[in-house]
């Protein structure tokens, strides 16, 4: 028996149903490479800005350090059968305020209670964090439909 999934066929844009899959507070796994050539994964949180997707972390964690020294990465988010795969390399932006303002609205978009998200950012503001962008080069859909 066939799954009544739409699968697109790989391309560098999203499509309106990757858009409304993306735009869900899910979280994604993160794929980089370790120095080695080993992969590294990670789950991360993740907003959608256009056709790019802005992700961000503590600065000193494995998997930034390897996008500081290897911008390719993979990036997925699935839910159960249907899944969105994206590869392509990460611009990265070092600016503190920036990396502060990223994490807060991050923060705002996973944890929908006020006081919860507020006491988050808080303990944020010590971190020197860092920001990824990630414009996809493929994207691979596999969505059951709307």
């Amino acid at each position: 028996m066939t799954a009544p999934y739409a699968t697109a066929p790989c391309s560098p844009t999203l499509s309106a149903s990757a858009r409304r899959f993306l735009e869900a507070p899910r979280f994604a796994i993160v794929a980089t490479l370790n120095r080695d050539g080993s992969p590294h994964q990670a789950v991360i949180w993740y907003r959608l800005d256009g056709e790019v997707i802005v992700f961000n972390s503590c600065v000193g964690r494995r998997w930034p350090d390897n996008l500081q020294r290897d911008r390719r990465m993979s990036f997925i988010v699935a839910d159960a059968y249907d899944y969105i795969y994206l590869r392509g390399e990460v611009e990265i932006d070092d600016d503190p305020e920036v990396g502060q303002a990223v994490i807060a609205d991050l923060t705002r978009r996973y944890e929908p209670d006020e006081a919860a998200a507020d006491a988050q950012i808080a303990g944020f503001a010590a971190q020197r964090r860092v920001t990824f962008r990630l414009r996809p080069r493929r994207v691979f859909e596999h969505l059951s439909g709307d």
